[in-house]
C-alpha cells in the first residue's frame, strides 16, 4: 500500500518546533573505538535491576551474560567486550536524581573475544514462546527512550489479539537523528526484525511510520520492503509535529482510534516498537548478538563534530564526546536525550546505557537555563498544547497543594511528560516536574498501602492460627479424657479412674514380687543359711501376736 493513499488523522495539541537535525544527520554512522573501561549499571530498564553473576577478577567475553533478570519485569545485562571485571560498586549513572547505583566495571583487553552464541535460530521454526525467551535473554528493551522490556510487549495475552505491528520511526524530538540514520543504513535489519516480531505476535500487518522530514529513511525502508516483497508491510509518511512519536498520538494519526485512558496500544490490537528495537531483535535472532551497542546521536553547538556513533553500552560519555571532536568554547549544558524530554547530566563520567539515544551539548542560546517561575495566570496555553487532551493547570494546582487523590480525577497518569505545556507556559512553570513529583508520591503511597495490607493480612492469619491451635488443643484433651474412661466408668471422674488404675497396677506388681521364688543356687552355703534365717524370722513375726493382743 502507498502511504500517500492512507487517510491520516490529527491528535489534539502538539507543537511545531525547530528540528535542528541537520547538525548530525549529514554523515554516516561512525564506529566508536573500544573504550578502556566499561561501566555497566545493573538497572538500565524499567523494572527490577538485574542480579550480578560475576566477581571481581573474573574474565568475561563479549556478549557474556554478567547479570541475570530478577523478576518478571527485568532483563539481563551482557558484557559489551571482553576483559576483566575489576570492580562491582556504586557509580554515577545517567538519572535525573544524579544518584549512584550498582555497576559492573570491566577493564577491556582489546581482544573483543566473543562468547558462544546461544541466541540465534531460524525465527520461522521457533514458536512465539521461544522467540520471547530469546529476546529476553538478549537483554533487549525499548530503545526509543522508555526502556520497557521488549519481550513483555511480545506477549499481550490471549484476550488481546494483535492485528498490527507499528514501527515508530517518527523520531519527533528536535536534534535526535539516531533512528533516521539507522533506517537509512540498516533498513534490512529493521525490516527483518519487524518480521520476527510479527511472527511472535501473530500480527497480520506492519506499518512503518516515518515523519516527512526524513525522506531518505522512508526511501530506504521502501526499498528494503520491495526487495523482500512484503505485501503486508507498508511505509506511511506522517506530518512532522511534536510529539507524534508518542505511542497513543501515533496510533491516533495512523488509525484515528483512541487508546483508552491508562490503557495500552494492545487494547486496540496494536503493538508499537522502535526501529532500533526491531534491529536489535534481528541481530539477536540472526547473528546471536545480545544488546551490547546502539547508535547514539551526539549534537549541539557545544560539540565540535556532531554526528551519530555506534557505541558500546557502558562507554563513558566523555569518550563519546571526545570522538565527536570534544567540547567547544560555547558548551554550557550536557543533556541525555532531546531538549524536551531529556535531562541534564552533572558529569560526563556516567556511562552510555541502553536508553541513551542522544547526547546534546547545548550552548546558552540553544537551550537557555530555566527562568524563575511566576504564578499561574490561567491563560490556558498549556491546555491548547497538551497532546493528551488533559488540563495541565489543574494537574499543576493539585500537585502544588499535594492533593494526590483529586489530581487522579484529572487523569494524571495519562500525561506522557512531553513538556509541551511547560514549553508554552508564559509563567515559566516547570509543570512536568510537578507531574513527575505527584506520580512518584502516589506510587510511594501505593507501596505503603500494599505493605500495610500485607501486615494486616499477616495479623489476621496469626489470629486465625491461634484460634485454630486452641481448638486443636481442646479436641486433643477431649480425646484423651475419652480414652481414659472404661465402659463401666463412663460417668465416673476421669482423674479418680486414672488414680485407681495406677494403684491396681502397683498392687499387682508387689504381689508378683512376693510370690516369685528366690534363686539361691549361685550363693555360698553361709549366704544360703543367712537367707534361711531371715525367712524364718519373718515367718515367726507374722505368726506371733503383737504386744497387747489377747493370747
Amino acid at each position: 500500500m502507498n502511504g500517500k493513499q492512507r487517510h491520516l488523522h490529527r491528535f489534539h495539541g502538539g507543537l511545531h518546533l525547530p528540528a535542528n537535525k541537520a547538525q548530525s544527520n549529514g554523515g554516516a554512522v561512525r564506529a566508536l573505538p573500544l573504550p578502556k573501561r566499561l561501566i555497566l549499571p545493573l538497572s538500565q530498564h524499567i523494572g527490577e535491576p538485574a542480579e550480578v553473576l560475576v566477581k571481581p577478577g573474573e574474565r568475561v567475553l563479549k556478549g557474556q551474560m554478567i547479570a541475570r533478570a530478577r523478576g518478571y519485569v527485568s532483563v539481563p545485562i551482557h558484557a559489551s567486550s571482553s576483559g576483566t571485571v575489576i570492580e562491582i560498586a556504586d557509580h554515577a549513572v545517567p538519572h535525573p536524581s544524579g544518584l549512584r547505583a550498582p555497576c559492573v566495571i570491566i577493564e577491556t583487553d582489546g581482544k573483543d573475544e566473543a562468547a558462544p552464541d546461544t541466541l540465534s535460530g531460524d525465527p520461522v521454526q521457533l514458536d512465539p514462546n521461544e522467540l520471547r525467551n530469546r529476546v529476553r535473554n538478549a537483554g533487549i528493551v525499548g530503545l526509543g527512550g522508555a526502556g520497557f522490556p521488549s519481550f513483555i510487549k511480545l506477549n499481550p495475552g490471549a484476550n488481546r489479539p494483535i492485528h498490527t505491528l507499528l514501527i515508530n520511526g517518527a523520531e519527533c524530538e528536535p536534534y535526535i537523528t539516531c533512528d533516521d540514520l539507522l533506517m537509512r543504513e540498516h533498513a534490512h535489519e529493521v525490516v527483518g526484525g519487524a518480521r520476527i516480531v510479527m511472527h511472535a505476535l501473530h500480527a497480520a500487518a506492519c506499518i512503518i511510520a516515518i515523519e516527512d522530514n526524513k525522506p531518505e529513511a522512508a526511501a530506504a525502508m521502501r526499498a528494503a520492503l520491495a526487495e523482500i516483497g512484503a505485501a503486508n508491510m507498508d511505509v506511511v509518511v506522517i506530518p512532522t509535529i511534536y510529539p507524534t512519536g508518542g505511542e497513543k498520538q501515533l496510533i491516533k494519526v495512523i488509525t484515528g482510534r483512541e487508546v483508552p485512558s491508562q490503557g495500552l496500544p494492545a487494547d486496540v490490537g496494536i503493538v508499537c516498537h522502535n526501529p532500533g528495537t526491531a534491529a536489535a531483535v534481528y541481530r539477536a535472532l540472526m547473528h546471536g548478538e545480545p544488546l551490547i551497542s546502539r547508535i547514539v546521536t551526539v549534537t549541539g553547538a557545544g560539540v565540535a563534530q556532531p554526528g551519530n556513533f555506534e557505541v558500546r553500552i557502558g562507554t563513558p560519555m566523555a569518550d563519546v564526546i571526545a570522538a565527536a571532536g570534544g567540547y567547544t568554547a560555547s558548551a554550557q549544558r550536557l543533556l541525555m536525550g532531546g531538549p524536551m524530554m531529556g535531562f541534564a547530566m552533572g558529569s560526563d563520567t556516567v556511562p552510555i546505557v541502553k536508553t541513551s539515544n542522544c547526547l546534546l551539548v547545548a550552548a546558552h542560546d540553544e537551550l537557555p537555563l530555566p527562568q524563575t517561575p511566576s504564578p499561574c495566570i490561567r491563560c490556558g496555553a498549556c491546555v491548547d498544547a497538551c497532546p493528551a487532551d488533559l488540563l495541565p493547570q489543574q494537574l499543576y494546582w493539585y500537585a502544588h497543594v499535594r492533593d494526590f487523590d483529586k489530581i487522579q480525577d484529572y487523569s494524571l497518569f495519562d500525561c506522557i511528560e512531553c513538556g509541551c505545556c511547560a514549553h508554552v507556559c508564559p509563567s515559566h512553570l516547570p509543570l512536568v516536574h510537578y507531574y513527575r513529583f505527584a506520580k512518584t508520591e502516589i506510587w510511594a503511597q501505593e507501596r505503603e498501602r500494599e505493605k500495610a495490607d500485607i501486615a494486616r493480612q499477616r495479623h489476621e492469619f496469626r489470629l486465625l492460627r491461634i484460634e485454630r491451635e486452641k481448638d486443636e488443643r481442646a479436641e486433643r484433651l477431649k480425646q484423651k479424657q475419652k480414652a481414659l474412661q472404661t465402659p463401666a466408668e463412663a460417668g465416673a471422674d476421669p482423674k479418680k479412674a486414672a488414680i485407681q488404675a495406677a494403684l491396681e497396677r502397683a498392687k499387682a506388681k508387689k504381689a508378683s514380687a512376693d510370690v516369685a521364688p528366690k534363686n539361691t543356687d549361685n550363693l555360698s552355703a553361709e549366704q544360703q543359711q543367712a537367707i534361711a534365717a531371715i525367712d524364718a524370722r519373718r515367718a515367726t513375726a507374722s505368726t506371733t501376736p503383737a504386744a497387747g493382743d489377747d493370747a
